[in-house]
């Protein structure tokens, strides 16, 4: 039952974006797979699995490292959906998110590797954003708050 479980957790996380453990049980509960919590937990590490930084979904590790073909396409998308608030001070963006999606996005702005960024820090529902100059911060800024709004 084990390997049946893991194989039907495989093939509904390549097929679907399955965002928490919750969405999982649910997918495999309309297979007639009855799952608790701490066991797709485990299975979830046994089988490598680990959240893209593109959308927070499930994958193998293998595919959620491989960077996506239009990054920047993907990190404004993923800000008009999960950016709150943008503020520039000085060299830093301070970028507001809800609970929970900062960590995520804060990979995607590192894996678009935008000359401007030097680094960044995120939270639970921050990100301070480190630019290279206080014009690079400036037009970044703007840029962050346009796809805010799209």
């Amino acid at each position: 039952m084990k390997g049946f479980r893991k194989a039907q957790i495989l093939e509904i996380v390549e097929k679907e974006a399955i965002h928490s453990q919750q969405d999982l049980r649910l997918r495999l509960k309309k297979r007639g797979i009855e799952a608790t919590q701490a066991t797709l937990s485990r299975d979830i590490q046994e089988l490598g699995l680990v959240k893209r930084a593109a959308d927070g979904a499930y994958a193998r590790a293998a595919q959620a490292a491989a960077p996506a073909v239009d990054t920047s396409d993907t990190l404004r998308r993923q800000m008009s959906v999960l950016l709150r608030g943008v503020e520039r001070v000085e060299l830093m963006i301070v970028l507001r998110t809800d609970p929970g999606h900062s960590q995520g996005l804060g990979i995607a702005i590192d894996r678009a590797r935008m000359k401007q960024v030097a680094g960044t820090i995120a939270g639970d529902d921050t990100i301070f954003c480190l630019c290279r100059s206080r014009a690079a911060a400036e037009e970044l800024a703007e840029q962050f708050e346009s796809w805010m709004k799209q």
